[in-house]
């Protein structure tokens, strides 16, 4: 502001008085009228009206532009603040992904209607979004009494039934207190975290009795957001409690570069830390509970709309409806304010420059032009209804990007391997039918079963499945029949 901030009140009141004794020593007629008119038009002229309003008129339209956009932004130094940011830390769970995780395979060690119904006791007792899928999916088992029941944070529950201590977690959860997994059970959790799914293992002291995998789909959006925050120049990261191997296909198919697995809720304050240690700008994006530390540590923070209650409280800005491009909207609104507000206060700072002199005189000795007091207040009035329109011009601009979105790719690229076993056992044709059969069973393969010589060729649409898996496959649907490569 030229009268509150560039030229203090006090100065104008010099310039004021300056004129007037001016235009008594200088003027030979009128003088003292002259010098009146001066002094007076300069404080009217003066008047801060339009500086300020430059600011506030700008933010409030820009928060209600963002509010229409389904932004609901906290107050005026979330907005502003948001121009700022040059790297955005994504939640995985109900933030790239739909948030509606579903159980979609599962393996037992031997007795699955036991283990499920330990399973399915364990995961009641939780408020975990995994926990919830878990327990969907075993809607018709039986609860058990669970005894000194605890949650592990960041990697599962424990609790006792029948004085057995059981573990349900992922497998960092397993490697911590040196259970041992099972290679058939360990393969097929190997398989399915490759398949970026989420794999959470039932175990007790000693070993694991079962591993069930869990996905969540990507949001459509995903891919388009992450590509809209690239092209404004900002470093794109993802936190995520899973494994590497999973988080990495998710970070493939959304197009980040850089993301963190395996970390804890508490752990991604600290990360956020680390980044702005680095002179960043850190926007935080999450959903859930266990993003709260995170969310109040950045110097953004972003909660999904259809997350918990503490994230919303805790966050600058919601986005209601969970629509990641919304991010990148966000900012692209905060640059329109701020760009606004700098237009306002120049145009406020010109016509004070600009409007003090003439109104003091100088144009008087060239054309014999004087600023007429009432001239001077519509000129004042006329300053803060361009501010005031300026501002409006932000309700007519486009905050949202015109790029076509693009569907993340639901289906990872298909590997294509064979491989040839040998069959020992096989007599006769209807050997080679029952073993071709049993084979057959195999979801994605296609299977030739030849008895002269006696093998087996596998082609595999995924990942091949040891030879432990076929031999039980084989035990189970074919009878005493020996494979082996």
């Amino acid at each position: 502001m030229l009268a509150v901030s560039s030229l203090p009140v006090p100065t104008i009141i010099i310039i004021a008085l300056i004129a007037f004794v001016a235009w008594n020593l200088l003027a030979t007629d009128n003088g003292f009228t002259h010098g009146l008119l001066a002094m007076v038009t300069v404080l009217i002229i003066a008047c801060p009206c339009a500086l300020g309003l430059a600011t506030p008129t700008a933010i409030m339209v820009g928060i209600g532009k963002g509010a229409e956009n389904g932004i609901l932004i906290k107050n005026a130094e979330s907005l502003e603040v948001a121009k700022q940011v040059n790297a955005v830390v994504l939640d995985k769970t109900g933030t790239l992904t739909e948030g509606h995780p579903q159980v979609s395979d599962a393996a037992w060690l031997d007795d699955d209607a036991k283990w499920k119904n330990i399973l399915y006791s364990l995961e009641k007792m939780s408020e975990h979004p995994l926990a919830e899928a878990l327990v969907r999916f075993m809607q018709n088992a039986s609860a058990f009494g669970v005894k000194r029941f605890g949650v592990l944070e960041g990697r599962g529950v424990e609790g006792y039934i029948d004085d057995w201590k059981y573990y349900a977690g992922n497998l960092i959860l397993l490697e911590e207190k040196g259970i041992a997994i099972d290679p058939i059970l360990r393969s097929k959790a190997e398989k399915w975290t490759k398949e970026a799914k989420t794999v959470i293992a039932l175990a007790d002291e000693n070993k694991a009795l079962g591993v069930l995998a869990i996905t969540d789909k990507l949001k459509p959006t995903s891919v388009q957001a992450i590509e809209a925050l690239h092209k404004q120049g900002i470093e794109v990261w993802m936190l995520t409690g899973d494994q590497p191997e999973a988080a990495n296909e998710v970070a493939r198919q959304v197009g980040i570069a850089h993301f963190k697995a395996g970390v804890l809720p508490q752990e991604k304050a600290s990360f956020i830390q680390e980044l702005q240690a680095q002179g960043k700008k850190v926007a935080m994006v999450g959903d859930g509970i266990n993003d709260s530390a995170a969310l109040a540590q950045a110097d953004l923070s972003i909660a999904m709309g259809q997350g918990s209650d503490i994230a919303m409280d805790t966050a600058m800005v919601t986005i209601l409806s969970s629509d990641l491009v919304k991010i990148s909207e966000t900012i692209h609104l905060s640059q329109l304010t701020v760009r606004t507000i700098r237009q306002n206060l120049f145009w406020a700072f010109i016509y004070n420059l600009i409007g003090v002199p003439i109104a003091a005189g100088v144009l008087y000795p060239i054309n014999g032009f004087l600023l007429n007091p009432m001239i001077g207040g519509a000129a004042m009035a006329f300053s803060s209804v361009s501010v005031v329109t300026n501002s409006l011009r932000l309700r007519r601009r486009r905050i949202h990007q015109d790029e076509v979105v693009r569907e993340v790719e639901e289906v990872t690229e298909v590997k294509k391997e064979t491989r040839e076993y040998k069959v020992e056992g096989m007599m006769c044709k209807h050997c080679v039918g029952r073993v071709e059969r049993a084979l057959n069973t195999i979801e994605g393969a296609k299977i030739t079963v030849t008895l002269e010589p006696p093998v087996a060729i596998i082609e595999y649409d995924g990942e091949p499945l040891s030879v432990e898996e076929l031999q039980q496959i084989l035990t189970e649907k074919a009878g005493d029949y020996q494979i082996s490569e």
